[in-house]
């Protein structure tokens, strides 16, 4: 059974790409180009998988929203 998850990409200071799965807590991964960081992404949710189990139901992916605070 195929599940779908939601993956947050972003590029960081170096100009990696860094995909993160708000879902499963601590799934992570990075790499240079996208086709390298979806491969991996995919390898790091079986991983994550095997170790923590299923995930009922994934959250509903609604948007990302900037905030700007005084730092």
């Amino acid at each position: 059974m195929k599940k779908e998850f939601n993956v947050v990409i972003e590029k960081d200071s170096e100009g990696y790409l860094v995909a993160s799965v708000p879902e499963l807590p601590g799934c992570h991964t990075q790499a240079s180009s996208l086709d390298e960081l979806m491969t991996r992404t995919k390898e790091v949710i079986e991983l994550c998988l095997e170790e923590h189990g299923a995930v009922e139901e994934p959250n509903e992916f609604l948007g990302i929203q900037k905030v700007a605070v005084e730092a």
